[in-house]
């Protein structure tokens, strides 16, 4: 458990589950070692993987409120690159991880115990990142009112989550206690055992995106697109057919479809995964 807690050992997982994700290949219709995308290249993800470090040893020091760091894990990303969004719902879900420590209990404790100050601090990191985000309650991040709104009804992340859990993955894991990032963990696991480390990843990718219609996808292409995502996904899982995985990679490319929810929780699960010594 000491070693658990050693913050430059956190930080450091959190740091090689962003690389380890972005490295494995192929998952299908992100950006990886193999292809970029013209706005977003493979390095923009490694410089963004790098550039936070600083800020994942001040979450696993708890040194600051989640929102603030989740502000500051953006802004250090965009120093280094020039690639619009790179790891916004990845810094949304490690930072709590790894201010708990990899336990999930703690992990639920720490987003339970934020207030309107962490809300305001994340709509400030989403404006910056140049993410989409679905206004929840009326809560728009481009409209100025938000702010004030959240101000005055004390209104916390956690509430505001609460909201959108039903549609958004990401939401979801944080009211649910990450359910999805600490089974996928263990499944992880398995499929590393079984597979090697880049496709054992690439499975659970699929595992993840079959499970679910991804978030990401659903804002930009709507529900259908994203239900038919995890459908197609859902059969390339029964046998791992190298081939197969490439051509729906090599179709949602094209169609510049990228599952960036999936994407997300699956780096949260490499950080459980390797803190608890899995892979």
């Amino acid at each position: 458990m000491r070693e658990r807690r050693d913050p430059d050992r956190l930080a450091q997982a959190g740091q090689l589950a962003m690389l380890l994700e972005v490295s494995a290949s192929p998952k299908p219709g992100n950006v990886d070692r193999c292809h970029d995308y013209p706005d977003t290249r493979y390095e923009d993800f490694l410089a963004s993987s790098v550039a936070v470090y600083p800020v994942l040893m001040r979450a696993a020091s708890s040194r600051a409120r989640i929102g603030r760091l989740i502000f500051e894990a953006v802004s250090a990303s965009k120093t280094w690159h020039k690639g619009g969004n790179t790891h916004f719902g990845a810094f949304t879900l490690l930072i709590p991880l790894i201010i708990g420590g990899g336990e999930q209990k703690a992990a639920h404790d720490a987003v339970k115990s934020t207030g309107w100050e962490d809300a305001i601090e994340f709509y400030r990191a989403a404006q910056i990142a140049g993410v989409r985000v679905k206004p929840v309650d009326n809560l728009d991040l481009t409209d100025p009112e938000s702010f004030d709104r959240i101000k005055r009804e004390r209104l916390s992340l956690y509430e505001i989550f609460s909201i959108s859990a039903s549609y958004d993955l990401i939401s979801n894991e944080w009211v649910n206690g990450f359910p999805r990032s600490f089974r996928y963990a263990e499944v992880l696991r398995d499929d590393v055992r079984e597979l090697g480390l880049n496709d054992g990843i690439v499975m659970t990718f699929l595992r993840i995106l079959s499970e679910s219609p991804d978030t990401f996808v659903a804002m930009k292409f709507g529900a259908d697109v994203a239900r038919e995502v995890s459908e197609r996904a859902r059969v390339l899982t029964r046998h791992f057919d190298l081939d197969k995985i490439k051509s729906f990679d090599e179709e949602l490319i094209e169609r510049r479809i990228n599952p960036g929810s999936s994407a997300d929780i699956i780096i949260a699960s490499l950080f459980i995964a390797l803190v608890r010594g899995w892979i």
